[in-house]
């Protein structure tokens, strides 16, 4: 059965181009008008993903449930999940908006068109509108549009958003030069006033750090693009995009027939997993909660900067990304917490620790001291480990059986001593060979972003072990 989804791809030339601020007020916009607005973004980037939830949760949706920025990558997950994953999340909305990574064609490195926003675009068969830095040109502007727009015919390059423009005497210039290309201006926005977005060594802060400032953040995005972008015409451009007839990802679906499914619950409850969150462990693809809960788990979160204690009868844990080295003294200072920790691996229950996590699990941080829980020091560090990468489990864990291989993604700027145990959890074979992260016990601990959607045996295996130790 096919459905119907109004959609946007919002793409740029170019990194910097002003896409994220574009995106992220269109959501806002739109949802500040009572439209279920479902955000999603290119690439691996969650940072990204938290402003696109707190920007479509407009109050004017009241009663509705909250949607979760959802990532769409074609390298981790494989080209033909993008749409079924697309539909999960996008089930009923009233408008999906897909943010763009990097220039429209930039993909994995070496990989051609693989996983650039030109790639999902065509995947979801969805208009673009290209988002263009215009503060150092003019009638050039045309030229460069009509590059991209015939670069691949397959990508329908349907608008344009103008961003930073300096004055209506240079939007002016602009426009008539974008008449001549016959592709659409769908805005013109002057260069951004103030909207207060600080980064940091990783990106734009998460929202989780900052919230209450970055609501106002939005606001004034959403009232900057109310002012200057034609919602009704982007609205409608969205409603032309064609239905899609592929089924919807469904985390039930997908863990009744992974590799060794167990019924986790059968014969007890269903196990507890802890999943940390709060402001350090901010890095998280929500299908991974789905796919736990799916697998048999109830998936409890909890906060390891504020609670001392992990959930009631947690039988496993989940330790994701995010910036454990900024709150390195608040976590070494929750004592009790770091111990129960310890003892839950000690115990050998199943342990998923991914970068943060790692960091977590280490003895120290920066000299503070961690859980304990590997042989191993983190750091920070002057270099930037960033890219996509491929891997083979080497021997079996709680997430994976020996030989299974996986697509991930690094991105820290930190250091591990010694980089692996000597049971590692990956052997990484793309884009150089070399041994990474722990496995011990019941724990598996590495600096690799891998997302479950594309190997659901994972969650599978991970509440299995937890249902093993008896909840």
């Amino acid at each position: 059965m096919s459905v119907r989804v109004p959609r946007l791809v919002i793409a740029a030339p170019a990194s910097g181009s002003g896409k994220t601020m574009v995106a992220t007020g269109l959501m806002a916009a739109f949802a500040e008008r009572g439209l279920d607005v479902s955000p999603h973004k290119v690439g691996p980037d969650y940072i990204d993903s938290g402003y696109h939830a707190l920007a479509v949760s407009s109050p004017a949706r009241s009663g509705r449930a909250a949607r979760p920025g959802r990532n769409l990558d074609a390298y981790l997950c494989g080209p033909e999940r993008i749409r079924p994953l697309f539909l999960h999340g996008a089930a009923g909305c009233d408008l999906a908006v897909v943010e763009g990574v990097m220039g429209l064609y930039d993909g994995a490195s070496g990989q051609g068109e693989l996983a650039s926003t030109a790639h999902v675009a065509k995947l979801l068969r969805a208009p673009v509108v290209l988002v263009v830095d215009a503060s150092s040109q003019s009638r050039s502007v045309a030229a460069l549009v009509h590059g991209f727009a015939s670069w691949d015919p397959e990508v329908r390059l349907a608008g344009v958003i103008l961003n930073k423009v300096g004055s209506d005497r240079h939007e002016e210039l602009l426009r008539e030069a974008l008449d001549e290309s016959g592709v659409p201006v769908f805005g013109a926005l002057r260069r951004m006033r103030a909207v207060h977005a600080p980064s940091r060594h990783l990106g734009l802060v998460p929202v989780a750090e900052r919230r209450a400032e970055a609501v106002e953040s939005v606001a004034a995005l959403a009232e900057q693009v109310r002012e200057g972008c034609d919602l009704e015409g982007l609205l409608a451009l969205a409603r032309s995009a064609p239905p899609l007839a592929d089924p919807p990802w469904a985390p039930e679906r997908e863990t009744a027939s992974a590799r060794g499914g167990v019924d986790a619950a059968e014969g007890g409850g269903r196990p507890v997993v802890a999943m940390a969150g709060g402001a350090a462990f901010t890095f998280s693809y929500a299908e991974h909660a789905e796919l736990l809960t799916a697998a048999g788990a109830e998936v409890v979160p909890f906060d390891p900067l504020r609670d001392e204690r992990l959930p009631p009868g947690t039988a496993g844990l989940v330790i994701g990304g995010g910036f454990p080295e900024v709150f390195a003294p608040e976590l070494s200072a929750n004592e009790p917490l770091r111990a129960e920790v310890a003892r839950l691996a000690a115990a050998e229950a199943p342990i998923a620790a991914e970068c943060a996590g790692l960091l977590y699990l280490a003895r120290s941080l920066d000299g503070e001291p961690m859980c304990g829980v590997l042989p191993a020091e983190a750091r920070m560090s002057e270099r930037l480990t960033l890219g996509y990468r491929e891997a083979v489990a080497i021997g079996d864990s709680s997430l994976a059986a020996a030989g299974t291989r996986v697509r991930g993604h690094e991105f820290h700027r930190t250091a591990v001593e010694p980089g692996a145990g000597p049971e590692p959890a990956w052997g990484l074979v793309r884009p150089e060979r070399r041994a990474e992260g722990f496995v011990q016990g019941g724990v598996h601990a590495s600096y690799l972003h891998v997302h479950w959607a594309a190997v659901p045996d994972a969650a599978v295996r991970f509440v299995a072990g937890c249902a093993r130790r008896g909840g």
